[in-house]
């Protein structure tokens, strides 16, 4: 069996022909305009799947399509609601719309639930029953494997892990609320707080690496820090607390046996990872006997939205 896997981020549409091993034959993407609207958005998505299709041929047919959507969705009907991060979707059944324009089975889930489904089958949670999956990107995405099996919550709308509180009142989250993880913990919400610091301290060695690196994305606030800069340090330290408040909430209420993180900022690897975990030993939940709380990279890395998508199709893991 071969399906297309698509993940949408806020940045591009990556898809794939991916068999049921895992395995990715051939890729595309789509660059991602956050303006347009929903119908030209996957107007021009259908359109480069039926390309990529047509020019390329494999022993097996392709048998559907599988996507990653972000925001909040109604999986049962194939219906996105709403995206906190794309404005112009609301209400849209795009199961009903690639389906017609496809003439294949098309299959939807929420985008971090996507890379969670990929992690669990394939990747660093392979070998665990219980997952939490965080997609550190232009927001922060959740999902939850519980004993194998995806819970995403009621038709599809659970799992926001992104939109816990984290600060009553706190910044304005793209969601519309206030203090939500995902304006603390997410890449872009690390990148505001390095163009803050930035204009502030304009000689900075912070400022210097974004101008040497032409821009500023969550990655300078990490370089700052490896090169010794203060400002790099706060940056890097008050990010690390953020995600690992969220962390210890999700492990009072879930323990499950492994957190998988994915996404930009996940790509840090054990530069990040290793600060995680400390802070998470200093802070768990005070009894002696609780279980270490185990914190991985995702393995697959920007591929797991992509294979878990597809894997919608394959059955169980």
């Amino acid at each position: 069996m071969i399906i297309i896997g698509v993940d949408i981020g806020g940045g591009s549409i990556k898809g794939a022909a991916i068999t049921s091993k895992g395995k990715i034959l051939d890729g595309f993407t789509l660059p991602m305009d956050k303006e347009a609207s929903q119908e030209v958005m996957f107007s021009r998505l259908a359109d480069t799947i039926k390309n990529f299709i047509d020019t390329h041929k494999y022993e097996e047919e392709i048998s559907g399509v599988g996507l990653g959507v972000p925001g909040i969705l109604d999986k049962a009907n194939g219906i996105v609601i709403s995206s906190p991060n794309m404005p112009t979707w609301s209400n849209f059944n795009i199961v009903k719309y690639l389906s017609s324009k496809l003439n294949l089975p098309i299959k939807i889930v929420n985008d971090a639930s996507a890379a969670a489904l990929g992690e669990a089958r394939f990747g660093s949670g392979k070998d665990y029953s219980n997952i939490i999956m965080l997609t550190l990107g232009t927001g922060v995405g959740g999902g939850i494997i519980i004993n194998n099996e995806l819970y995403d919550g009621y038709k599809g709308t659970g799992a926001q892990l992104g939109h816990a509180l984290l600060e009553l009142n706190g910044r304005e989250c793209g969601c519309g609320r206030r203090g939500c993880l995902e304006a603390y913990a997410s890449a872009t919400a690390l990148k505001k707080d390095t163009e803050k610091l930035i204009k502030e301290n304009p000689d900075s060695i912070l400022a210097k690496i974004a101008n040497k690196l032409g821009k500023v994305n969550a990655k300078v606030a990490f370089d700052a820090d490896r090169a010794n800069c203060p400002l790099g340090h706060k940056l890097v330290t008050d990010y690390v607390m953020y995600l690992s408040e969220g962390i210890l909430d999700y492990a009072n209420i879930f323990r499950p046996d492994v957190f998988v993180l994915s996404g930009g900022v996940a790509n840090e690897g054990e530069y990040l990872l290793s600060r995680i975990r400390k802070y998470l030993k200093d802070h768990d939940y005070g009894y002696k006997d609780a279980p270490i709380i185990k914190v991985e990279q995702a393995r697959l890395g920007y591929d797991s939205g992509k294979v878990g998508a597809a894997s919608l199709f394959f059955g169980r893991r």
